[in-house]
């Protein structure tokens, strides 16, 4: 009669030879902890500076100003064209591609963007208004006065720059297959912006005067002539989520007036500690509210 002439103990087939690799992995699976180069500790690191708090330039003359850290926010408003679609402010973020964001701790250019619902300043939806021109840092921003758009991302060190260029078969918006819209390391025309007054009857009134902060305006790009704009409608699946697409196209409706979705505005810090930028301010009480208060005395509810 056959019997099983081995125990638990015996080792079998190259059995020195898989101690010996796996005490190799484990060796290179510790030395890359500690140098930082693991996957999870570069992906915690990219999230965590893009991220980071960030704090907003203060207007004290309510202008922007070269320098200038600020949000780029698009008010909320009602998409008509479409039922289904993101509502509230909406901020332009630095958004890193999904797969390329899993694989390194800094940002690869080029990198997209997207508009997404935060509120708080940090690392990927602050931007800072920078010289286009031989600009003084602190000299006022004008209407039809170029300048760019900066970001660092949370990152020190490196400069990212908002671009555009018009559309070709291999370089377009992933949605809605209009020009592209990106973030860029390179210095060039391509960076350029200028803002406008949204009133088309005002805007040669308006020309040469301070762009005011936390007031709507239009971003035009000064290669192509086309508008920033913020697609509602048509969602991004990022890495923080789902957002919304960004792009550069300028839409008018029928009386030649741009459409909200080319409304943007140029962000400050508020100078209270109680909220983080102006728009989280609380609204004062209309002037009819105020009336029947005082009227009604101190004692009514």
């Amino acid at each position: 009669m056959a019997q099983n002439l081995y125990g638990p103990g015996v080792r079998m087939g190259n059995w020195n030879e898989n101690v010996y690799l796996e005490e190799e992995l484990m060796r290179d699976f510790l030395a890359k902890r500690d140098k930082g180069q693991l996957l999870i500790q570069r992906n915690r690191r990219l999230k965590e500076n893009l991220l980071r708090p960030m704090q907003l330039s203060v207007s004290e003359d309510g202008y922007i100003h070269y320098g200038d850290k600020v949000k780029l926010v698009n008010p909320d408003h009602p998409e008509a064209e479409a039922g289904l679609f993101l509502g509230g402010d909406l901020s332009l973020c630095v958004t890193p591609d999904e797969i390329k964001a899993h694989l390194s701790d800094e940002l690869e250019v080029p990198c997209g963007l997207s508009a997404a619902q935060t509120k708080i300043p940090v690392g990927r939806n602050t931007f800072t208004i920078l010289c286009a021109a031989g600009e003084v840092i602190g000299q006022v921003v004008r209407y039809g006065q170029n300048f760019r758009l900066g970001t660092a991302g949370g990152f020190e060190g490196r400069m990212f720059y908002l671009s555009s260029d018009h559309r070709t078969l291999m370089r377009s918006a992933k949605r809605s297959w209009l020009q592209e819209v990106y973030l860029t390391d390179e210095d060039s025309y391509l960076n350029c912006w200028q803002a406008a007054f949204p009133d088309p009857q005002l805007r040669l009134e308006y020309e040469g005067l301070p762009v005011p902060a936390n007031a709507k305006i239009l971003i035009n790009h000064c290669h192509t002539n086309r508008g920033l704009v913020a697609h509602r409608h048509l969602f991004l699946s990022t890495y923080f989520g789902k957002e919304a697409e960004v792009a550069a196209h300028t839409y008018l409706d029928s009386h030649r007036v741009e459409k909200p979705k080319n409304h943007w505005m140029l962000v400050t810090g508020n100078p209270r500690k109680q909220a983080s930028t102006v728009l989280d301010l609380p609204r004062p009480p209309a002037e009819d509210t105020r009336a029947l208060e005082q009227v009604a005395g101190p004692g009514a509810q």
